[in-house]
């Protein structure tokens, strides 16, 4: 466990998110929280429940079951739940439902429609994967729910509960992990923590549900995956490349075994946008971890790689904070990311972990010039000489500031 950790603190607050379910309490939607295993949905639903007894709500009136306890094992059929949750419902008052980890019920999706239709329940639903949200449950709740997509913690959330204040040290040690139970570990049982959250997605949310036979090969590519964060990735390239390792597969096989990849939330990508065009390219695209610990744990410690960890935990960041964050391109150069918002809000990032060696500033600051529109441009740097600037109308700024 390192030094600095409070175990008086290990209840993690998340007030971003505390504050989505707060907000969406009581309206006529069910509230969907996804996010990779462990990432601290079920710890988030346990705070906004005593948020819920703390403001009036009666214990009486909250229900909640978690699919992963085997306590709550004979209810993974949709009849049997159904009928446990009808006893429950007495009368017409309101009812809080929390159903954790609800992909564990077969048929899920009828009960969950079911239950909406009771006017005084207020429901609640999280899923470790992408799956749950797709298909029949999707087309059923069309437009009669809000989703919460959660991830392990930021690093404001991991330095609020560190008594070191230096922000470097702090960063070096977010860099072994942001899963909320994780960080309170010392480094052996880090590792078998990890280790345990990594077999759960790969056998419970990959192999079982694409009934994967080839389990070595589909190890191969998350390894690749995570080896190559920050590169333009495709289909053919990684098929190529797993040929020329002695594994020849499809093309086929490759873009379904990424596919669940990216459905159990191990991995995010990030499609290329022109920006002057207007226009995604789907073809080519970069993918990046949902942990840097697990990152190190498969595809070894590449602490050298210090431009493309930070670059991955700030698309997180944009993630976090509500952005479709693509690649941009403009002309023949790259920006790191265009961050964009439903409501038309934009934002152009370039991160360089150092821009104080001769030549790299400019180079750094080159496909955010080219950039004629009038929407915020970032250079996010860990310098120590001038960090932070205002290069015209370019802001150049700590990027652990930024990320605090």
């Amino acid at each position: 466990m390192p030094e600095n950790w409070n175990r008086s603190q290990i209840a993690i607050n998340r007030p971003e998110y505390l504050k989505f379910l707060v907000n969406w309490k009581d309206e006529d939607v069910i509230k969907v929280i996804s996010g990779v295993r462990r990432c601290g949905k079920s710890k988030l639903f346990e705070i906004y429940r005593q948020y819920l007894v703390k403001n009036g709500v009666s214990p009486e009136q909250i229900i909640s079951i978690n699919f992963e306890e085997f306590d709550f094992n004979d209810l993974q059929n949709s009849e049997q739940l159904y009928a446990y949750l009808k006893k429950r419902v007495r009368n017409k008052q309101k009812y809080y439902i929390f159903l954790d980890e609800i992909q564990n019920v077969l048929g899920f999706e009828k009960v969950v429609d079911s239950l909406f239709l009771k006017k005084n329940l207020d429901i609640y639903i999280t899923g470790s994967n992408a799956y749950f949200l797709s298909g029949e449950l999707a087309t059923l709740l069309s437009g009669r729910y809000v989703e919460l997509k959660m991830l392990p913690l930021s690093f404001k959330e991991f330095a609020s509960v560190q008594k070191e204040k230096n922000l470097r040290i702090l960063y070096n040690e977010y860099l072994k992990t942001s899963f909320p139970y994780a960080i309170t570990l010392n480094a052996e049982k880090q590792l078998q923590y990890l280790e345990g959250i990594y077999s759960s997605v790969v056998l419970k949310d990959i192999v079982k549900r694409l009934a994967v036979t080839d389990v070595a090969t589909l190890e191969l590519i998350i390894r690749y995956l995570y080896a190559e964060v920050g590169n333009f990735q495709n289909i053919n390239k990684i098929s190529n490349t797993l040929t020329s390792y002695g594994n020849k597969i499809s093309d086929k096989t490759v873009a379904r075994y990424i596919n669940g990849i990216e459905n159990s939330l191990l991995v995010y990508r990030a499609e290329r946008y022109n920006v002057k065009g207007k226009k995604v390219f789907a073809n080519n695209a970069k993918y990046y971890a949902v942990d840097n610990g697990l990152r190190r744990l498969i595809a070894g410690d590449r602490s050298e790689d210090y431009g493309h960890i930070l670059e991955n935990i700030v698309y997180l960041e944009l993630l976090r904070r509500g952005y479709q964050v693509y690649v941009g391109v403009v002309d023949n150069l790259e920006v790191d990311f265009l961050a964009k918002k439903s409501n038309g809000e934009q934002l152009y990032v370039q991160v360089s972990y150092n821009t104080e060696k001769e030549g790299i500033l400019k180079r750094e600051l080159r496909p955010l010039e080219a950039i004629k529109d009038q929407h915020p441009k970032l250079l996010l740097t860990m310098d120590d000489i001038l960090p932070e600037q205002n290069i015209n109308g370019i802001i150049k700024t700590s990027a652990l500031k930024w990320l605090l």
